[in-house]
């Protein structure tokens, strides 16, 4: 360089000429003097020393050239903004890699529409409550409405005959099942909710129809119920009853074990509840939250890790009790509960970890849920030194299984399931106590007839009704609202209206009409007792028939039958044809197969007020078609709502196809009806009061 040259030529040449030895006496390390002329001449020096000044200034002034230019030519931003989304996706997206020869179809196997059929349609869409106009399209004969809704739909849009396609239904083919489920309704108690199920599932109180039998050795927690006081949330504690009264709450002690399968929690406390080895590691129970949190939210995370090996909760009927001791504790110790416990249920079902140990894929998910403020990184250590600790006793880490979550779920085929209808035991807290001077059978007697005193009961009389008519009226009468009574002939001495037993239905919708106001309606034949007193817990807005007692309800495969089982299935499949969508669903949701004709003798049944419109259109369908009686009442039933949706209180009644030779030990006051018993004088009707006496003892006061 020429500075560098001439700090040489100084060195070299002491005897050079004078000015330049003046200049050399100056130091070399201070900065030169901008003016100096030497190095204005020198320009190449300057450039390679302030290079980057210069660029920084031409790419300033580019860009506000270009600013300016681009503002003038577009006169908005618009090209401002294409420019900024050229640059911003200028990185090639990959390309979509599909298999076009295996795309898995889109199957409907959760809707209740998955086997309904029509050939014509009416697609509207719909933002506001159902119009007149919509409501005559529904009614046009052969034609199928599909009422699609949208954002501005709302939630509780419905019209009968209509199906509809709501916002979440278009976007999701997933089938929203329940991620927590309350094991108390298993267990007889509806109305009462754990500590640790979220609020916004208590009031989820439908039961499972089905349960599948499991293999053992995988129950490694065993979550027992107590009668008394059972876990309940600060909540229900002091909501449900009044002052210092005891809670004396009471489960089935006879209802199943059940297990929950994978994406299905139950909250899990630390009462009267088993660990079996391989959960060991599920007994560390959480620090940083408050106490009555810990070993809920210990219950949820130890299960989500019990489906990483396979294992099960399951919840056992009660084996203890637990006393009120009227000590609540405060709202403020469940806060964690409340406020988390919703979300923490939805965490866990949709974390997934690629951890290949079982200790690690705790630790990670310990982390996670640190992370989302379930509990804090105390917890995090504390699991770390739990887990090493185990470790370094001897404890052996449970092998990993394959998690089944991912997987599509198997069906359960009609021979593995089993099926359990919880029972609906009363709740002190919701009751009220009969009080008073009155003795015991007068407040049943009162009990009873507020319980059934709005329904209207049907009897069917096959004898003769000049020496039954006034008994049974004065049996029965005493319970329920009237008693209608139907024979072969007509009595007007006796109010006995003209009926046919192999078309009984057909006299059903002038009875119905003629009670507006009645609760519903209970259909007897006169070879059927009932036990009115069994019958308290049975849900009057659900219907009732013995769909589960085998001798009375029961297919019959068509096949190699008489011309009278053709002809009858024949009938039925013209008459589902013409149902609306509604009936025609729930009937081949239930009655899968055509090659069977399902049959019930039907001696008792029970139709509550919000069935009766779809009743007597399904009467009105059937028409002057000739529908046997026993063909009709299951066909009816199976149309207005799911089996599993019936009230299970007749499925325990006494049924023989035969009359036994001895009533009286046939008889049992503990079942909610009895079939057959016949009356046909005076004389029988006295025999029958004795024994029906047992459980109704003011009845020997009419003998």
């Amino acid at each position: 360089m020429l500075v560098q040259d001439r700090e040489d030529g100084i060195s070299k040449s002491p005897k050079g000429p004078k000015p330049i030895r003046e200049r050399s006496s100056i130091p070399l390390s201070r900065t030169p003097n901008r003016l100096n002329g030497a190095k204005n001449l020198d320009f190449s020096t300057w450039v390679s020393e302030n290079l980057y000044k210069i660029l920084t200034i031409l790419l300033l002034i580019s860009t506000i050239a270009i600013f300016f230019y681009l503002r003038s030519a577009a006169g908005d931003t618009t090209t401002l903004l294409c420019l900024q989304s050229t640059q911003t996706h200028s990185i090639r997206p990959e390309f979509p890699k599909i298999n076009w020869n295996n795309i898995p179809a889109i199957l409907d196997k959760s809707t209740p529409y998955a086997n309904f059929r029509s050939e014509k349609w009416v697609v509207v869409s719909v933002s506001d409550y159902p119009s007149d106009s919509l409501r005559k399209l529904g009614r046009i004969k052969g034609w199928q409405v599909l009422a699609v809704g949208n954002s501005k739909t709302p939630k509780d849009w419905n019209l009968k005959g209509t199906i509809f396609l709501s916002l979440e239904m278009q976007y999701s083919h997933d089938n929203p099942n329940r991620t927590v489920v309350n094991p108390y309704i298993h267990f007889g108690q509806r109305s009462v909710w754990p500590r640790g199920l979220p609020l916004e599932n208590v009031g989820e109180i439908g039961h499972e129809e089905f349960y599948t039998e499991i293999f053992g050795g995988k129950q490694l927690i065993q979550q027992g119920i107590s009668n008394g006081l059972p876990d309940v949330d600060s909540v229900f504690y002091f909501t449900r009853k009044a002052g210092f009264e005891a809670f004396d709450i009471r489960f089935d002690e006879h209802a199943p074990k059940v297990a929950l399968p994978q994406g299905m929690m139950v909250p899990v406390n630390s009462f009267n509840t088993l660990f079996h080895s391989s959960a060991f590691w599920g007994l560390m129970l959480p620090v940083s939250v408050s106490t009555m949190a810990s070993d809920v939210l210990r219950g949820y995370w130890t299960q989500r890790m019990l489906w990483e090996i396979g294992g099960y909760v399951v919840v056992y009927p009660p084996t203890i009790h637990r006393y009120d001791r009227i000590e609540g504790y405060p709202f403020s110790e469940e806060k964690d509960l409340h406020v988390n416990v919703g979300r923490l249920t939805k965490f866990l079902v949709a974390w997934r970890s690629s951890k290949h140990r079982l200790f690690e894929k705790i630790l990670e998910l310990s982390y996670a849920m640190a992370e989302e403020g379930f509990w804090t990184v105390q917890d995090v250590k504390f699991t770390a030194a739990w887990l090493q600790d185990l470790l370094a006793v001897g404890y052996m880490q449970p092998r990993l299984m394959a998690l089944e979550l991912d997987r599509p779920r198997a069906s359960i085929g009609h021979g593995d399931r089993k099926e359990f209808v919880p029972q609906k035991l009363p709740s002190v807290h919701l009751g009220v106590e009969e009080i008073g001077t009155v003795n015991y059978e007068i407040a049943n007697l009162i009990k009873w007839r507020k319980n059934f005193g709005n329904v209207v009961l049907i009897i069917f009389c096959s004898g003769p009704v000049e020496r039954t008519a006034l008994e049974w009226r004065l049996l029965y009468g005493r319970i329920f609202k009237t008693v209608i009574i139907l024979s072969d002939q007509k009595n007007v001495d006796l109010a006995v209206e003209k009926g046919n037993l192999d078309y009984m239905y057909r006299y059903a919708p002038k009875i119905l009409d003629r009670y507006t106001s009645a609760e519903g309606f209970l259909f007897l034949q006169d070879d059927t007792i009932l036990n009115y007193w069994n019958l308290l817990q049975a849900d009057k807005s659900k219907l009732w028939i013995g769909n589960k007692v085998s001798k009375s309800w029961h297919a019959v495969p068509v096949a190699n039958k008489s011309d009278w089982f053709v002809k009858q299935a024949d009938v039925v499949k013209k008459v589902v044809a013409t149902m609306p969508v509604h009936l025609q669903v729930n009937y081949k949701e239930t009655m899968r197969s055509d090659e069977t004709l399902t049959i019930c003798s039907s001696e008792i049944f029970y139709i509550p007020r919000r069935f009766v419109s779809d009743f007597v259109d399904l009467i009105n369908l059937v028409g002057n078609l000739d529908v046997h009686h026993k063909v009709a009442m299951p066909m009816f039933f199976t149309a207005m709502d799911s089996p599993q949706n019936f009230d299970s209180v007749l499925n325990s009644m006494i049924y023989k196809k035969k009359s036994p030779g001895n009533l009286t030990t046939f008889y049992s006051a503990e079942a909610p009806a009895i079939h057959p018993w016949k009356v046909s004088s005076e004389q029988e009707f006295i025999k029958l009061i004795r024994v029906m006496a047992a459980g109704d003892p003011l009845l020997m006061e009419l003998v």
